[in-house]
């Protein structure tokens, strides 16, 4: 991936809403995202530039536009509406908001496991820094869901900031996000 001079490069793990007929982005990206925004590029908005990873989990829906880039609101419309799936709704909404702030970002989709293609595309890409929402899951639910936040804190080569869900915003199943 092309090196960004003296910007700052965070790659975004993000991910949508798991709630059903709800095809948002999850609490978590959200936060994860506003998080970054307040908290690290404050007002320094040429400093940094946003990269956002959706993984999408094979076999999911048969989308297969694994290699475009996109990078401004105009790549989302000329895709017809038909391909307006699982993912790129997701995508359209960080890279719109980057975009409404003048903050440079780019966005893409690979295919797999989450832990295992967050860890590969930062060995590939080569961030700055890794931010990830965590949903707080008990420890209960955490055995049987695994969570990518802490998969990405021991195996990725490089700084990893993971942001909690506030309590107050979580829904009554916290498998739901």
């Amino acid at each position: 991936m092309e090196v960004d001079g003296d910007v700052t490069r965070i790659l975004m793990g993000v991910n949508e809403s798991s709630m059903k007929g709800y095809p948002h982005p999850s609490i978590s990206s959200r936060n994860a995202f506003e998080w970054t925004l307040s908290k690290i590029v404050r007002s320094n908005l040429a400093g940094f530039k946003l990269l956002f990873l959706y993984v999408q989990v094979p076999d999911e829906d048969g989308f297969d536009d694994m290699d475009s880039i996109y990078a401004s609101p105009e790549d989302f419309q000329s895709m017809k509406e038909r391909d307006k799936i699982r993912g790129l709704h997701l995508l359209e909404y960080f890279v719109g908001r980057c975009h409404q702030i003048g903050i440079s970002c780019a966005a893409w989709i690979r295919k797999g496991d989450p832990k295992e293609v967050i860890c590969s595309e930062v060995k590939r890409v080569q961030p700055d820094m890794l931010v990830v929402g965590s949903r707080g899951l008990g420890p209960f639910q955490r055995v049987f869901v695994g969570t990518v936040s802490e998969f990405c804190v021991k195996h990725a080569d490089c700084p990893v900031i993971t942001i909690k869900r506030k309590a107050d915003e979580a829904p009554q199943d916290p498998i739901d996000d």
